[in-house]
């Protein structure tokens, strides 16, 4: 049955609002007022007369009645609210994966919330939800339950929703971003599904809720959302609807307003999952390079040959290596990072990458490698790994596997030792520079006597340098 309305209602497009919108007091939605919130021209999606699809009493719903849970089902039992599983727990109970994170949906206020578990005593954390509709009871001093007051967006600036509540389960399901998420199970085993999501999710479908534009303008996060749940869900790697493809690619645009830590949140799920390489590319085909922090003509062929040979080796690269491949040099990761403020490893990564990619021949290449670790620029942190993962990049497995096992040797010589033969805590830093290069090149062979020999003349050496 299509209802020509909508469930959002557009007071003002705040195009260039970025600010965090606050939230208002409750309210309950009647299906009239629902209808003549509808923005012009749009209709309401398809949905099903009677929500209600099945009953489950599966392995994977039965494992998630802690002791906790059912003390929390039965306080809302107790004071007549109604409490359902929402979101990812659902779609993954009916996919037979026990869901690592549960999320509830309710329809008491936070205020009634707030009361029943004072009431009872139970302790609440993590007030900043609130503000959202959220509240966050622990029971049991064990376990932790998010539940959400039932909501609709009134307004939004493409990030942040300004929210009003409603005791309508159907609102709420159409406030949420794609079908398959859109499903709540109640603690009995009732499925609730109001848009057909368990029909996408037995297709293997990744759909918005109703108009994909106007999910995609509520929050732009959701064009990287949809590539997530597409590696998740979809059983090959290309076959999007071109609708929603075509919805994305007007939207692009809209990915500017979201800050850089939250793309990189979804890209790495993407990279980590299922098809990154393909969902990569089509993200770039959709002309997202610019506002995720790519160059505008990424290098995809030696992205897929980077990841063509890594499956062929049998390796698994980092997200970020893989990603370092679409850039030509440091700047470009430096931009990339800018836009997604990457963590210091991945940053310190993807430019090491960048750097070393290109093989330099030499007659012992592990030479230069080892001198890294041993004499490093800047940090040691993470170098060895650098190193190996350069390796994985590149293909080169014999190399990974001998210096995966090489344990760096400690150098022999300390600067107590040295000080009878050196003056000055500048010189010292020199000559212990030029004995670990003596040390590298003789493969860790010169022991404590024979490089103590050699200061002298390095001494010797250095000064005159400097006086030249």
């Amino acid at each position: 049955m299509i209802i020509t309305c909508s469930f959002v209602k557009y007071i003002k497009y705040l195009k260039h609002s970025s600010r965090r919108v606050p939230t208002r007091g409750a309210t309950s939605y009647s299906a009239e007022r629902w209808k003549a919130s509808k923005m012009e021209g749009e209709q309401a999606p398809a949905s099903r007369d009677d929500p209600v699809i099945m009953k489950l009493d599966t392995p994977e719903f039965r494992t998630i009645f802690t002791p906790e849970l059912k003390t929390l089902a039965g306080l809302f039992e107790k004071y007549n609210y109604e409490i359902r599983i929402a979101g990812g727990a659902v779609r993954d109970i009916l996919m037979g994966i026990r869901p690592k994170d549960l999320d509830f949906a309710t329809t008491a206020t936070p205020n009634e919330m707030k009361d029943m578990f004072t009431k009872e005593e139970i302790r609440m954390i993590n007030m900043k939800g609130e503000q959202h509709g959220t509240i966050t009871s622990r029971i049991n001093d064990a376990e932790n339950f998010e539940i959400t007051t039932l909501r609709i967006d009134v307004a939004t600036d493409g990030r942040h929703a300004k929210v009003e509540f409603t005791k309508d389960w159907k609102l709420d399901a159409n406030r949420r971003d794609l079908t398959i998420n859109s499903m709540f199970l109640g603690l009995d085993g009732t499925v609730y599904d109001y848009f057909f999501g368990y029909e996408d999710l037995k297709k293997r479908r990744i759909a918005f809720v109703g108009n994909a534009e106007t999910r995609i303008q509520e929050d732009y996060l959701r064009i990287l959302r949809y590539f997530r749940f597409y590696g998740r869900i979809a059983e090959n790697p290309d076959v999007h609807d071109a609708a929603t493809l075509e919805a994305i690619r007007r939207n692009v645009q809209g990915l500017d307003r979201v800050a850089g830590e939250r793309i990189w949140t979804e890209w790495h799920k993407i990279m980590v999952g299922r098809f990154p390489v393909e969902l990569t590319t089509k993200m770039i085909e959709c002309e997202l390079s610019r506002h995720i922090g790519l160059p505008e003509k990424p290098d995809v062929a030696a992205f897929l040959d980077v990841h063509k040979r890594a499956e062929e080796n049998g390796v698994r690269l980092r997200a970020i290596s893989l990603i370092s491949a679409l850039l030509k040099d440091q700047e470009e990761v430096m931009l990339l990072h800018g836009r997604l403020k990457l963590s210091a490893f991945d940053r310190d990564l993807a430019l090491f990458l960048v750097q070393h990619r290109v093989v330099t021949p030499s007659e012992k290449p592990l030479k230069i490698y080892q001198k890294l670790v041993i004499m490093p620029k800047g940090k040691n942190q993470g170098i060895k790994e650098f190193v190996c993962e350069l390796f994985r990049y590149r293909g080169d497995l014999e190399l990974l596997r001998v210096f995966a096992d090489w344990q760096p040797p400690r150098f022999p010589v300390g600067g107590d030792q040295l000080r009878q033969h050196v003056k000055g805590g500048k010189l010292m830093g020199l000559v212990i520079t030029r004995l670990k290069e003596r040390w590298i090149d003789s493969d860790f062979q010169l022991d404590h006597e024979e490089l103590l020999k050699l200061v002298p003349n390095i001494v010797e050496e250095i000064n005159d340098n400097i006086q030249k």
